[in-house]
């Protein structure tokens, strides 16, 4: 075989491996995404998470993604108080290319929100079910369906309904929810 044809062959199988493995840009990892910095905030409440790790869990399959991309649950904790952030990427391969729409933890949601919640001024906060959020979610770096070692960078841009109880008081606030993160496997 000459030597253009094999450097042809070559080129053509890495291509075809990138394309397997679902990379978002050209470098796979968290490109210096902070480890805190997604942020719930509105006029009534500031809360910063971090610290996410990813699993490639299966907790949210996609029915029609293709073989070997297994969704991913995306795990962090709340900086600033005690709360928790947990997102369900069912098509990570997606994630890997264009932003994916918000939803809450049903069947057709691109990037489920499984669980927010999260604590200050006295009073707890959790992401209200009754009010679908809006938004999308992309990333950069994300390689291997998330499973790569470098991790990625996830990027937030939404808004969602949280229940606040403070006390006896229980009332609804609106927070965006927004933030450029690093994610690193588990």
């Amino acid at each position: 075989m000459s030597r253009l044809r094999s450097l042809s062959t070559t080129s053509l199988v890495l291509a075809a491996g990138a394309a397997l493995t679902g990379c978002s840009d050209d470098s796979c990892g968290t490109g210096g995404a902070p480890a805190v910095g997604l942020v719930a905030d509105g006029d009534a409440v500031k809360l910063t998470y971090g610290n996410l790790t990813a699993g490639r869990n299966n907790d949210c399959p996609a029915a029609d993604a293709p073989p070997g991309v297994i969704s991913l649950s995306i795990h962090g904790m709340q900086s600033d108080g005690s709360g928790l952030i947990t997102l369900c990427v069912a098509r990570p391969d997606l994630l890997a290319k264009q932003a994916q729409t918000l939803g809450l933890d049903v069947a057709g949601a691109q990037v489920r929100i499984a669980d927010l919640s999260g604590s200050a001024n006295s009073c707890s906060f959790a992401i209200d079910r009754s009010r679908p959020p809006a938004g999308s979610a992309t990333s950069s770096g994300l390689c291997g369906n998330g499973s790569d070692a470098a991790g990625f960078a996830l990027v937030v841009d939404g808004a969602v309904s949280l229940t606040r109880t403070c006390g006896t008081t229980v009332d609804a606030v609106e927070v965006a929810l927004h933030g450029r993160v690093a994610v690193t496997p588990n």
